[in-house]
């Protein structure tokens, strides 16, 4: 596949408060040949989340950085960056990633920019034990789509809870039929909630965490909607 056949990849990056990581994500972008847009969307910051994405934006000559005016949740940042993206396909990833390289980044996107996949998810190594056992982290935030897949469903992201994006794509993905590469990314971890906020702060968020995707798609749901996302998955 030519430079000039190949789809056309935006990344995008909901970022809240995640200055002290966001840098070493965009570094793992920069020149890579498979991107041709990165935009961070910063989801109303309090700390040098946008001073530190914009400074490493400079680097790369094809990223934007756009600021939602409050905190409204990553789904809702999601959408944004999803309406403004010029890509065919869409790269999502997590602001708080350590270990990220360029060659991760290369063996998420390929499967689906091949055409062997229309969804690729991560499976980072420090995702729950579980997930790991089963060969799926089906609320993983790194992912490469099709953006036709979800552009159509721009209205109702503005509806969903703040961290019900995830399982509301996997809904998508199977309606449509969708096969899936999983793809591991050894050496790539994404910190707990508890060791960024503190213990009982961290607890809390993945409560709510939690709530949202059980407002999202109903618990009893959810095991059949794993079940069914592992039998997607390509070889």
């Amino acid at each position: 596949m030519t430079p000039e056949s190949r789809p056309t990849l935006t990344c995008l990056i909901p970022a809240y408060n995640e200055g002290a990581r966001i840098a070493a994500v965009l570094a793992a972008l920069r020149d890579h040949p498979l991107i041709d847009e990165v935009l961070v969307i910063d989801d109303g910051s309090r700390d040098d989340t946008v001073m530190q994405a914009a400074a490493a934006l400079a680097f790369l000559p094809q990223g934007r950085l756009l600021q939602q005016p409050q905190n409204g949740g990553k789904t809702r940042a999601l959408a944004r960056g999803l309406a403004e993206a010029r890509g065919s396909h869409v790269l999502l990833l997590d602001a708080d990633l350590t270990g990220l390289t360029p060659l991760h980044l290369t063996r998420l996107i390929a499967p689906v920019l091949s055409g062997a996949a229309d969804l690729s998810i991560s499976l980072r190594d420090n995702a729950p034990w579980l997930w790991r056992a089963i060969g799926l982290d089906y609320i993983s935030g790194e992912r490469v789509l099709r953006r036709d897949l979800i552009l159509p469903e721009l209205a109702t992201l503005e509806t969903l809870p703040k961290f019900g994006f995830e399982v509301f794509l996997n809904r998508l993905a199977l309606t449509s039929g969708a096969r899936i590469a999983v793809v591991r990314w050894p050496g790539v971890k994404s910190p707990l909630k508890g060791a960024k906020y503190g213990l009982w702060q961290g607890i809390r968020g993945d409560i709510g965490m939690l709530r949202d995707m059980a407002r999202t798609v109903p618990l009893w749901r959810l095991l059949a909607q794993i079940l069914r996302l592992r039998a997607r998955r390509i070889a």
